[in-house]
């Protein structure tokens, strides 16, 4: 009986693991000349090694000569999730080589790919399946050398796009980049835990050493939207700036740096250290997240000749999606504030649970390790 504690203690431990990972994501490159195509194709090796079963002596561990076996179950797998059609024709794809590449979150199955549709299409249209069906976060990041350089986001809700050769209108860049920011928000666990840590203190404010319940919802959700709109424009300035070639500050600084933000701001609500302009922190830390998203933002790829919108597309999706978590959260939350259980079931644990993640993610980024899991 007085293991449960600690068998309870691990399974916390665990649920951070698993949220300190980011959704599974896979590359996709593709040029099209006339009517040759030409790719690449990264996926992770954890998951294909979940899709078809790589660890074929079950150590627990991938080595190059398991993965290199498998090429052809790889292929089978990938491609057969993969369709293109020019102006509804189908196009072949193959396999020719397959190799290994390094991401900021593990080691990928490369996939060179050679194909050629029937003719030089006008309509490319591209069917993407690939690991939807064990991973409901899953998604594609797409680009595409068609009539200029173009980019496109798979998810489980968008599974086929279409490009003409005419290019993509400026509605349609608008539309991917918002979308793809709303995207961000919804899987970005970082991102997501901050913005949690700043909203379970909203409805209450700091006197006198004490918690007290706030008095005026309108009020409090404009509190609430100025500490978000800070977080948003100071983030989209260091994205720009990155996702731009500006600068390029070093990963692992970036990634420590968001998962201190996650650490701190969850303290903040247990011990209080800032609870007067909150914006003014939000904007601070959103800078750091800003330099961290600029990694998937160049991943998806910005179109030559619409930078700008595709840039105010992507931190505008990011906006609405935080708003849309603030309307759904904010006034839920104003309801029981008053009530001790608002404070001691929902702010204490809650905040107690984004310190311990993010001081589990800045143990693990700052030190380059990976702390793994204890046997129970």
């Amino acid at each position: 009986m007085k293991s449960r504690p600690w068998v309870l203690c691990w399974l916390l431990l665990w649920a951070i693991d698993a949220a300190a990972h980011k959704a599974s994501t896979s590359y996709l490159q593709l040029d099209l000349d006339g009517a040759q195509l030409s790719g690449r194709w990264d996926i992770a090796l954890r998951d294909l090694d979940v899709a078809i079963g790589l660890d074929t002596n079950g150590d627990g561990s991938l080595t190059w000569g398991e993965v290199r076996q498998q090429q052809i179950r790889i292929g089978q797998y990938a491609l057969g999730r993969l369709q293109l059609q020019a102006d509804r024709e189908p196009c072949t794809l193959a396999l020719v080589r397959l190799q290994l590449a390094d991401h900021s979150d593990g080691t990928y199955a490369s996939l060179a790919l050679d194909g050629r549709c029937s003719h030089a299409p006008f309509d490319l249209a591209i069917h993407y399946q690939l690991l939807f069906d064990i991973d409901a976060w899953h998604r594609g990041m797409l680009s595409l050398t068609f009539s200029g350089d173009r980019a496109g986001l798979f998810g489980p809700d968008e599974r086929t796009q279409h490009f003409t050769a005419t290019g993509a209108s400026a509605t349609e860049v608008f539309g991917r980049y918002f979308r793809s920011g709303m995207w961000h928000v919804r899987t970005g666990w970082d991102h997501i835990l901050f913005l949690a840590a700043l909203f379970l203190p909203a409805v209450l404010r700091r006197q006198g050493g004490r918690w007290i319940a706030a008095t005026d919802l309108r009020e409090t959700l404009t509190d609430s939207a100025i500490m978000v709109t800070a977080f948003t424009l100071a983030h989209a300035l260091t994205l720009s700036l990155a996702a731009g070639g500006w600068f390029a500050p070093p990963t692992r600084w970036i990634e420590s740096g968001v998962a201190a933000s996650v650490l701190f701001a969850g303290l903040n609500n247990l011990v209080p250290m800032v609870h007067r302009r909150l914006a003014g922190l939000a904007a601070g830390f959103g800078l750091i997240h800003g330099a961290a998203m600029a990694g998937a933002l160049i991943e998806l790829g910005l179109p030559a000749g619409a930078r700008t919108a595709a840039l105010l597309a992507f931190n505008l999706g990011i906006e609405v999606a935080q708003l849309v978590v603030l309307l759904a959260v904010v006034p839920a939350s104003f309801a029981f504030r008053h009530t001790r259980a608002y404070r001691w079931l929902v702010l204490i644990p809650g905040s107690l649970l984004i310190t311990l993640i993010g001081l589990w993610w800045l143990v693990q980024r700052a030190g380059n390790i990976d702390l793994g899991m204890p046997s129970l």
